[in-house]
């Protein structure tokens, strides 16, 4: 059933947004295979392949002399655009989103810290004392363009309510994401450069309170900001967070002016368009204008970013990450503590802290599920949060290094735990949830209207 007239300008970027994820998905699994199959065959070149990411790239501005390989450029430079997205679409969630009142928060909050907590305490628990109790954070995070992928299989029987508690709940983890990495894998400071950083963020800061829109008084200071965090020895994802702190979420005017304003200059474009010589291409570029002029440069840059992030950074960073030669000490590594940990931690763990704490929140009186989702639902989308896949990577290049054999079995573990969680998911949503025609039929009447 469509959603009502009045509700579909509130439903609309949420469904724009899940289209261009799950479409993201199922490019990423190509990405995926892509690289594993160049990885591990015999065909001249392509035997060698995992090398290419161990290329450099230099790039000398005057005195500035920056040298990294192409893995470092894609890990540390494009995935900072991908931590932009990311607390973007945390400042609209708790701005003007699900997150805004802490009834509306509590349910995907409480899912969220489960599915944090218990596969961290998991993988401890069988890597304590270990090489690779570094490691606890890699079964912690949720690939939402992956789990998003999955409710797209399923169609339109998916009620709109799981895919928002999904949804922000994988950004939650996202940003938990972020303070972890800043905190518990930061093993340098270079305190200079971390004032320099902070003072870019103030002026930054200044910017929002000044009320600049235009994002060209953010971006370049937003470089800034990421080369600094570079050579703080702090990760340069969280830049990309900070970043997008400072952009401006409010629109131009309060709404009722802004109606006001609308109301005038359409007036005006429409006196406009009735003269014979009007041109059409004038005509959208003053709709264009008009637009942007009375949007809010946040959300003008998310919805710039989406297409940017969804089809081009992340299936790049899974390209080169999933650049994994799957030797037998790799696949034996699996029942090591550290794959034991990874692929517990995703497929246990994860569901398990999502639905205890998301139980206890209703239970205790903090939230409710939204309507149309039962707890086979929420249990079903626990299982699908165990997708960690791009976010898990990315931990364990932080907590175990570039090239060590650790690295290769924890890729693995994650690769393997990921496939199960999407397609146990999967399964047990299909199992769970009736299609829409019998759904509708299902239901039962409204009052004042028949049964049949």
């Amino acid at each position: 059933m469509p959603a009502p007239r009045f509700l579909r300008p509130l439903t609309r970027p949420f469904i724009r947004f899940f289209r261009h994820e799950a479409a993201s998905g199922f490019l990423l699994l190509a990405s995926t295979a892509l690289a594993l199959v160049l990885a591990n065959s015999s065909w001249g070149v392509a035997h060698h392949f995992p090398a290419i990411w161990s290329e450099h790239l230099r790039i000398t501005v005057h005195n500035l002399v920056l040298d990294h390989t192409l893995l470092h450029w894609i890990n540390d430079g494009l995935m900072t655009v991908f931590f932009l997205l990311v607390g973007l679409e945390m400042k609209r969630e708790v701005l003007g989103g699900e997150l805004t009142s802490l009834r509306q928060a509590a349910l995907p909050l409480a899912g969220a810290a489960g599915g944090i907590v218990v596969p961290a305490l998991l993988f401890t628990a069988l890597n304590y004392g270990t090489a690779t109790a570094n490691g606890w954070a890699i079964p912690m995070a949720t690939d939402i363009a992956f789990a998003l992928a999955v409710l797209q299989l399923l169609g339109p029987r998916v009620p709109l309510g799981l895919k928002v508690f999904l949804t922000a709940l994988a950004i939650v983890d996202d940003l938990a994401a972020v303070v972890v990495i800043a905190g518990f894998y930061t093993s340098t400071l270079h305190l200079s450069y971390v004032y320099l950083a902070l003072g870019t963020w103030g002026v930054l800061l200044l910017f929002n309170w000044l009320q600049l829109r235009s994002l060209w008084a953010y971006l370049p200071l937003g470089l800034l900001l990421t080369f600094f965090m570079l050579e703080s020895g702090i990760h340069t994802t969280l830049a990309g967070v900070l970043l997008a702190v400072a952009i401006p979420f409010r629109a131009a005017y309060p709404r009722p002016a802004m109606l006001r304003h609308l109301r005038h200059r359409l007036g005006r474009l429409g006196a406009a368009t009735r003269r014979p010589e009007a041109d059409p291409h004038d005509i959208g570029a003053a709709l264009e204008v008009l637009g942007s002029g009375s949007g809010s440069p946040a959300r003008r840059l998310e919805g710039k970013l989406h297409a940017v992030v969804a089809f081009g950074v992340i299936p790049l960073f899974a390209f080169a990450n999933s650049s994994l030669v799957i030797a037998p000490a790799a696949v034996r590594g699996l029942l090591s503590p550290l794959g034991l940990g990874i692929v517990l931690g995703l497929l246990v763990g994860k569901p398990l802290g999502i639905g205890a704490l998301s139980w206890l929140s209703v239970r205790l009186g903090w939230a409710t599920l939204p309507p149309g989702v039962s707890w086979r639902h929420v249990w079903g989308a626990g299982i699908l949060a165990g997708i960690g896949f791009t976010m898990s990577i990315f931990i364990t290049l932080l907590a175990l290094g570039l090239h060590s054999p650790a690295t290769d079995t924890a890729k693995l573990a994650v690769l393997l735990a990921s496939a199960l969680a999407s397609s146990l998911g999967y399964a047990l949503l299909r199992s769970t949830l009736k299609p829409p025609a019998e759904a509708a039929r299902a239901a039962p009447a409204s009052p004042g209207q028949p049964a049949g």
